[in-house]
């Protein structure tokens, strides 16, 4: 079994200093690479720490709390593991929460933080929850951390730049020679459909095409949803040549509507989703993606909880969104193009 001194060994430093880097300890001074050093050498040796010694002396459970809407989506796999591997190299165990509680109980958050000792909160807020509606959420000074969701209020967030994401889809339809884009979209009370529309209306002016309202929807990101709004693009006109939908969920909702209407993907309209899990090459056809770092905002988040500090502070996860080109994009029939 590997103890803290082998890691203390590896790392060059005392075993005291490891077990302060692992806890989180806000008050060790100590350099960057030195820090970077002591995670490494836990990660390469596996070294696993023993939390309930240290709950026991400290009141602290070593604890994050993941909170976010939907703990069975796959669309959230790849955050949590980012999360979780994160938090194992700092010493901390992730306990996951479903966010829709808030909406059923307002203070819901605040007893799991007390009857579980939980040590911080990364929260990703349900669809349409107002920013306003942070403030109650604060827990005292365990830290909470807002991720993926709004960008502005009283506590820290970490959102992901999802004007970049739409932009990424957008330019690959727009290669492909499609003139005529529509837009599937999040609700319009939400902090990320906000975002995502808003990225989509630049994109395309930015690619010398027209906006056409009649071609944007804003109805939300599940399957019934993505149903829902293909069945109101069908009833203001004929479809656009392609479509950018803003959550991976919802295209599954658009594919089985255009399946439904016996029209075909990609001949008739191509499909670019946002968020891309496994299910996505699962589908016929496979949905062409643009797959967003998850698994690095998950991580962030970790490291801005573990870090105990008090400041509220804002952060874009800057790398860059990777588009996975699948079957369900090509180039538009030739007579179909501006056709509208």
């Amino acid at each position: 079994m590997v103890k803290i001194n082998d890691v203390a060994a590896l790392a060059g430093v005392s075993p005291s200093a490891v077990s302060r880097v692992l806890s989180g300890d806000a008050t060790l001074r100590v350099s960057e690479a030195t820090r970077d050093r002591v995670l490494a050498a836990a990660r390469d040796l596996d070294y696993v720490p023993n939390h309930a010694g240290r709950s026991l002396r400290t009141s602290r459970s070593s604890t994050i709390a993941l909170v976010i809407p939907d703990v069975t989506s796959a669309v959230f796999a790849e955050l949590a593991a980012g999360a979780e591997r994160e938090a194992v190299a700092r010493g901390l165990a992730i306990v996951l929460g479903r966010a829709e509680c808030l909406r059923e109980d307002a203070d819901w958050l605040r007893r799991m933080v007390g009857e579980a000792r939980i040590d911080g909160v990364i929260l990703q807020l349900p669809d349409g929850t107002p920013a306003d509606d942070l403030a109650a959420i604060a827990v005292g000074g365990t830290p909470v951390v807002v991720i993926n969701s709004v960008e502005n209020g009283p506590l820290s967030s970490i959102v992901l730049d999802d004007a970049a994401g739409i932009r990424t889809a957008v330019d690959h339809l727009a290669a492909l020679g499609h003139v005529d884009i529509g837009f599937v979209g999040g609700l319009p009370t939400s902090a990320t459909g906000r975002r995502r529309e808003e990225g989509f209306r630049t994109s395309i002016a930015r690619s010398a095409l027209a906006v056409r309202e009649e071609w944007i929807t804003s109805l939300g990101y599940t399957g019934v949803d993505g149903r829902a709004a293909l069945e109101l693009l069908l009833e203001r006109g004929p479809l656009p040549t392609a479509l950018v939908v803003a959550n991976l969920n919802a295209a599954l909702g658009v594919l089985a509507a255009i399946h439904a209407r016996e029209l075909r993907v990609p001949a008739d309209v191509s499909i670019v989703a946002l968020h891309d899990v496994w299910y996505a090459d699962a589908t016929w056809p496979p949905i062409t993606t643009v797959r967003m770092p998850l698994a690095e905002l998950g991580a962030a988040a970790v490291a801005r909880v573990a870090d105990g500090s008090s400041a509220v502070t804002r952060t874009t996860i800057s790398s860059p969104p990777e588009l996975l080109v699948r079957q369900s994009t090509t180039a538009p029939r030739r007579g179909t193009q501006g056709s509208t």
